[in-house]
């Protein structure tokens, strides 16, 4: 039985576009051609990103926070991570984390940098053993590396408290903030670079992690390299035009719908879209790459051998491989986007002639 595709239009709009504002005339006038398939237009939206405007607005409260702590904070660097940053948040009001990173230290992963250098170093260019070499020699930091991000932590603290009414330090990871005036949430977390052998060979920049600081553990937790995926995601995006954003927003939405407890996340997903082949969908209409997102997470569920190979989409952890629990939930994902591209089937979207479902 076909799902009513009206209402789960219109709770899209709701998240993307809950204050009414009027659509670009471009996709009023998209949506008033497919207008006459509920299944079509559910699609369409589910695709579409959040209004430029309100986009914005999230924008703007982390800038206002990052002008508070610059004015008061010295050896610092910030960053934003999240889906804010490759447009594929899926909710008008979404927040935005702000990284407070130390500049007075960072870690790196000595051990594997030695490694390569004694057991690897013919396999390197000279530029490469000369990085590694000048890694491996630095003198290490003489402060006390928890300490100073605690220190960050209190005066970060400190410095919102007087500035936001609602200003929230109790959470172990970050200070969460609201912006009244703009109605937006910002995550502030503490952090310190983090360099692996391939930051180290590659100039750093974008290829370094983080590690973030935990208050309540007083600790670091694992790293994550959030900088070299936004940059990546927003590339196939240009090569794509747009494509792969698309088809990311379209899974978040279909999770978001779903009465199922899909625990699979933005992470997740990315990883899922950017290993679908770009000549498989860089030229296609929107609505053909339902099929194509079916047959890749079918794909995923079904063989074992590209579901183990999934890595993400900085090329550093394994989605699936090890994580059972993972595919259990991407079958749940499966059941959505079948359901859906099976009413395109039966409405015709894709012609007189049936589409076989695998």
């Amino acid at each position: 039985m076909p799902q009513n595709y009206q209402v789960l239009a219109e709770n899209i709009k709701s998240r993307i576009n809950p204050d009414h504002i009027a659509l670009q005339r471009s996709f009023s006038a998209e949506l008033a051609t497919i207008s006459y398939s509920d299944v079509l237009v559910y699609v369409r939206l589910a695709m579409k990103g959040v209004d430029e405007d309100y986009t914005r607005r999230t924008k703007d409260a982390g800038e206002r926070v990052k002008d508070h702590l610059r004015a008061s904070l010295t050896n610092v660097i910030f960053r934003y991570q999240g889906s804010v940053m490759t447009n594929t948040h899926i909710r008008a009001h979404s927040d935005i984390d702000l990284l407070t990173i130390t500049n007075k230290f960072y870690t790196y992963d000595a051990y594997s940098a030695k490694k390569m250098l004694n057991e690897q170093a013919n396999s390197l260019t000279y530029s490469q053993r000369q990085k590694l070499t000048n890694e491996v020699n630095v003198t290490g930091y003489s402060g006390s590396l928890l300490d100073d991000l605690r220190s960050l932590r209190l005066d970060c603290e400190n410095i919102l408290s007087s500035k936001y009414s609602v200003c929230d330090i109790e959470h172990a990871k970050a200070i969460k903030i609201t912006n009244l005036s703009l109605g937006r949430d910002v995550d502030i977390v503490i952090a310190n670079h983090y360099d692996d052998v391939v930051s180290i060979i590659n100039d750093k920049g974008d290829y370094r992690g983080i590690q973030v600081y935990n208050k309540e553990t007083h600790s670091r937790g694992d790293v994550d390299y959030p900088f070299m995926s936004i940059e990546k995601i927003n590339a196939r995006g240009i090569e794509t035009v747009g494509r792969i954003k698309k088809m990311i927003r379209f899974l978040k939405n279909v999770k978001a719908k779903s009465n199922s407890d899909i625990r699979l996340s933005s992470f997740d997903f990315n990883a899922i879209c950017y290993d679908i082949n770009v000549d498989k969908y860089k030229y296609l209409s929107f609505y053909e790459l339902v099929p194509v997102l079916y047959q890749q997470i079918k794909s995923l569920c079904d063989n074992q051998w590209h579901s183990d190979s999934l890595m993400s989409v900085d090329g550093r952890e394994a989605i699936f491989k090890g994580h059972p629990d993972k595919l259990r939930h991407l079958r749940l994902i499966l059941n959505e986007v079948t359901s859906i591209y099976s009413d395109m089937i039966d409405a015709r979207i894709f012609g007189k002639t049936l589409v076989q479902m695998i």
